[in-house]
């Protein structure tokens, strides 16, 4: 049966010891099963996120951007395989499918101006001799708990700002239909992402 494991530093993470069904809509079957982690499988995802954000932070945006359109290609190319993927698990028909993508890929497009968005700003004569300016820089390692029923769409919504602007980013996707957020941080890794920027971790409760 296809095993579905974390995604933790461009490698599987940790052997797991608990498992979750994915079904099949299509036949209320079990398809495949999912690892469920557990506080130590998030601690080495955020102990590797931790070791690769810096010097993700500072690669310049112009870099950082180019990142995101080779991204944004490499989605738009696996486009099909991607919404088949989220329809097996979720149920949605494969128009639904690739509207869910598209509207997350929308976000990854902004993110592709992302060097004139970091822009900081200065305001001469704020006041008597003062003078005012502003920096905008990442803040370390983030992470979002995503739900069952938009599983493209809300992962790059959340991945991308924070990715593209310098940060790391743990997904935990539903472990429902938990193939898609991994497949697209696969999908960073082929783009060019440092590993441990973009990683997924699976699990119920004890994850969360």
């Amino acid at each position: 049966m296809r095993q579905i494991d974390h995604f933790i530093s461009g490698g599987t993470g940790a052997s797991a010891s608990r498992f979750g069904d994915i079904m099949d809509p299509n036949n209320g079957g079990v398809q495949a099963r999912v690892a469920l982690g557990d506080a130590a499988v998030l601690e080495r995802a955020v102990q590797a996120a931790l070791a690769a954000q810096p010097a993700w932070a500072t690669t310049n945006p112009q870099r950082r951007a180019r990142v995101m359109f080779e991204f944004k290609r490499l989605v738009e190319a696996n486009m099909d395989e991607l919404a088949h993927m989220l329809s097996s698990e979720h149920g949605k028909v494969i128009a639904d499918s690739k509207g869910d993508i598209q509207r997350g890929l929308e976000v990854i497009e902004f993110c592709c101006g992302i060097p004139h968005v970091m822009k900081g700003e200065y305001s001469q004569g704020a006041g008597p001799g003062i003078d005012v300016y502003s920096m905008r820089q990442p803040i370390g390692v983030g992470a979002g708990i995503t739900p069952f029923n938009f599983p493209g769409m809300i992962p790059l919504w959340m991945c991308g700002p924070a990715i593209a602007t310098g940060n790391a980013f743990i997904i935990k996707p539903s472990e429902r239909d938990p193939s898609v957020p991994v497949r697209l941080a696969e999908l960073f890794i082929e783009a060019g992402l440092p590993e441990g920027i973009c990683q997924v971790v699976h699990g119920d409760k004890e994850m969360v």
